[in-house]
Parts: C-alpha cells; sequence; structure tokens
C-alpha cells in the first residue's frame, strides 16, 4: 500500500463548494501553480521553491499534500482556509 495520502475528498469539496467539477478545480490549480512558479518575486518564488515535488512543477496532489503537512506541522488548518477557501 502507497504511503501517498488520497486527496481525492478535498478535491471534491472544493468543486461542490463551487458549483464545478473536481477536473476544473485540478486544472484551476494546475493554472495557480503555473503561475506561482513563474512570478519574479523573490519571496514568492522561495515558497513555491519549499513545495516537493517529483517533476518540474508539483501536481494539484502534491501541492494539497504540501499544505497538509505545514498544517499539520504549523497546527494551523487556517492554511488550508487561505490556500483553498474552505
Amino acid at each position: 500500500m502507497s504511503k501517498r495520502k488520497d486527496y481525492t475528498h478535498i478535491f471534491e469539496r472544493i468543486a461542490a463548494k463551487n458549483h464545478t467539477t473536481v477536473a476544473e478545480v485540478r486544472r484551476n490549480m494546475e493554472a495557480t501553480i503555473q503561475v506561482g512558479f513563474s512570478d519574479s518575486d523573490p519571496q514568492i518564488r522561495a515558497a513555491c521553491d519549499k513545495i516537493p515535488c517529483k517533476g518540474e512543477l508539483p501536481t494539484p496532489d502534491e501541492l494539497l499534500a504540501y499544505v497538509a503537512w505545514q498544517a499539520k506541522k504549523e497546527k494551523a488548518d487556517v492554511l488550508l482556509r487561505r490556500y483553498f477557501k474552505l
């Protein structure tokens, strides 16, 4: 069994709240990730570079895993609300 957590339920919750599909949520997250990683602001770049990923850019699942880890680490569910407006 994989140690990777399945975040499908979070994508479904975001989609339901925004009256859209999980596929659209993923596309929007991918576009946002692309914007963040191409930003020239050093602080934004530094924050993006902390997100672990297997490829050049993190996938929406990798981003969620990182945000969830940060929330657990900092005991701050505020991070999830800030990033995903839950």
